[in-house]
């Protein structure tokens, strides 16, 4: 008798322990945040260039928001590719081959003393400060007149641009957070907002 109490014992407690993980994936998974959402990209010609013109809607979770005003920052990521695209089977399969790809990297954070957000462009250290989280987020999802590489681009014609695709997501660099929340956000749905990938339309 002790020696059958001493081998299910463990082996309850483990089948509990799952029980409990299962359910709390279960939650984690039903508490899905909605995520960024590119709403609108589209590509202009100015002389020989082309510029990229977007709106982007940042709907961040109570969880984000309370480590953003705890003073934790925030760093968002808006992804750009450029994709060359080979029709080989008709429009049933093409090869898609990436001509140029740029990543734009913005940190907020939040003052308390000065109760101000403060946005900045990591790669230009433009920095901007707005005095609340919503006029923050609208100017971090303007991108207004952005170049576009003129190597692939100077000398393209109609022809050439129907066979290109431009294509942006934005989300958090969940790396760039502080070391100790890094592993919890990695796996939480309330930390996970990368948009979709959205196509832009050529003028």
């Amino acid at each position: 008798m002790t020696r059958l109490m001493a081998f299910t014992m463990p082996a309850f407690a483990t089948a509990k322990y799952f029980i409990l993980l299962t359910l709390l994936l279960l939650t984690n998974v039903g508490s899905a945040a909605e995520s960024f959402n590119v709403q609108s990209a589209q590509i202009s010609k100015i002389g020989n260039g082309y510029l990229l013109n977007a709106t982007i809607k940042y709907p961040l979770t109570p969880r984000v928001i309370e480590a953003l005003n705890n003073g934790v920052p925030i760093t968002f990521l808006q992804q750009l590719e450029l994709i060359k695209s080979t029709p080989l089977l008709g429009k049933y399969w093409q090869w898609n081959k990436i001509l140029w790809s740029s990543s734009l990297r913005y940190e907020l954070r939040y003052h308390a003393l000065s109760e101000q957000y403060v946005l900045q462009a990591i790669d230009t250290h433009h920095r901007r400060n707005f005095p609340s989280l919503d006029a923050a987020l609208s100017a971090l999802g303007k991108i207004d007149s952005l170049g576009l590489p003129p190597e692939h681009l100077a000398d393209a014609d109609k022809l050439i641009l129907q066979s290109l695709i431009l294509r942006i997501r934005s989300g958090l660099d969940l790396h760039a957070l502080p070391t100790p929340m890094r592993p919890g956000a990695l796996i939480s749905t309330k930390w996970q907002l990368t948009s979709p990938w959205t196509i832009a339309t050529w003028p």
